[in-house]
């Protein structure tokens, strides 16, 4: 059953929906898969270069993900020498997590497409309309986070 909603709210909802015909979350970027890539900006990130690394948990909790996920992530980061994990110092159940320096130029590969990529629109739209946007989908962005919220506390 479909209900009536007026045009600009079917407009709306269709310029929405649009962007999933993109498939932006299964895009690989400079050759690894997107959640790869966030859990590497995660880690450049959270770990100063004088630090030992993360813990799974701290990007587990980080990410909003379960930490078998990340795991299974660190893993195949690892395979491909973009992370190393050392024994936490003071905790040696512990396992730190960090960048090689071949994460390093991925993330930085990877950054710079994700840069071009919004360069791009910003020339195809023209600087006005691109701030416009910026502040639209700023409050777009409030207006379904405050709804969250609420939905949250209604439970």
């Amino acid at each position: 059953m479909m209900i009536d909603v007026n045009p600009t709210t079917q407009k709306l909802m269709e310029s929405f929906l649009q962007f999933k015909k993109l498939h932006w979350n299964r895009s690989p970027v400079a050759g690894f898969k997107p959640s790869e890539i966030m859990v590497l900006f995660c880690i450049k990130k959270r770990v100063k270069p004088d630090e030992p690394g993360i813990k799974v948990s701290e990007l587990s909790s980080h990410l909003k993900v379960t930490s078998p996920t990340i795991t299974q992530l660190v893993n195949s980061l690892e395979e491909s020498g973009l992370v190393e994990r050392t024994m936490d110092k003071e905790d040696r159940r512990a396992v730190r997590v960090r960048l090689t320096d071949d994460g390093e130029n991925v993330i930085k590969k990877a950054w710079q497409a994700f840069s071009a990529s919004f360069s791009g629109l910003v020339d195809y739209l023209g600087e006005e309309k691109s701030n416009e946007l910026a502040e639209l989908l700023a409050e777009v962005f409030s207006y379904f986070n405050e709804r969250r919220e609420q939905s949250f506390q209604q439970l």
